[in-house]
């Protein structure tokens, strides 16, 4: 069974004064590129097993804007993800259910775009896409892995990169 995992970085936030790190909500960027990549992200994937997403607030205003082009979508707040490494967000991933055969993970960088790169395996992945990767993760950007293991059998290079899109690629903005 083919596992899929896509990595959503919350979209363009942002930075009102006296307001916190982590209650920053989107700009007007982010509340444009998150539905485009949310119906891009719709065609990958369809349905869900399960969304983890980080408490922030972009990553929660992102992940409704995204729930609202994909109904159905439960999310589970998960707090370890804000401002995690690449090792907690590792291990998130491996406790996920066996079930769970398409997962969705909302959250930041630099932690997903280390793990992104972590876990695409170089001669498996699409090289252009992976490229691409290499060089940033910008803000609603959306990485897309395939597994052939069990979660929790992950770990360096598991994973195919399928694709690596930005908002850019279609049509919008890309941001930092």
């Amino acid at each position: 069974m083919v596992r899929h995992l896509f990595l959503l970085r919350h979209g363009k936030s942002a930075w009102p004064e006296g307001i916190s790190d982590h209650q920053r909500p989107l700009a007007p960027r982010g509340e444009i590129a998150v539905p485009l990549m949310a119906r891009h992200l719709r065609t990958l994937a369809g349905e869900f097993d399960a969304a983890l997403v980080s408490n922030a607030r972009r990553t929660q205003e992102t992940f409704a804007k995204v729930a609202g082009v994909i109904p159905g979508l439960v999310p589970k707040l998960e707090p370890a993800i804000y401002e995690a490494r690449p090792g907690t967000l590792l291990a998130l991933v491996q406790d996920l259910p066996i079930f769970a055969r398409t997962v969705l993970m909302v959250g930041h960088n630099p932690g997903f775009h280390a793990l992104s790169l972590y876990l695409a395996n170089s001669e498996t992945s699409d090289p252009e896409a992976l490229r691409r990767l290499e060089r940033k993760l910008p803000t609603a950007g959306l990485v897309h892995l395939e597994f052939s293991t069990p979660w929790d059998e992950i770990g360096p290079g598991s994973a195919r990169l399928a694709h690596y899109i930005t908002p850019a690629m279609l049509g919008g903005v890309d941001e930092d």
